[in-house]
């Protein structure tokens, strides 16, 4: 999955699967995680997010199941 990178003192960079509907995250540290059954409306704010950690805390974790890479 090709990810984009993102504004953010937390997150690296994202990719999106829309076939699956699975999120990829990177984060600062190195660690990649993938979250399940996330929208592409979701992927497509965190994308335009002025901050992409803020709307990640917000709208993603503890929202959807997810699996360290």
């Amino acid at each position: 999955m090709t990810r984009t990178s993102v504004t953010s003192s937390n997150l690296a960079s994202v990719g999106y699967d829309a076939g699956t509907q699975t999120l990829e995250v990177e984060f600062q540290n190195g660690s990649v995680y993938q979250y399940f059954d996330v929208p592409q409306a979701v992927y497509d704010l965190l994308v335009g997010a002025e901050s992409a950690g803020r709307l990640f805390n917000s709208e993603i974790r503890g929202n959807y199941r997810y699996a360290r890479m």
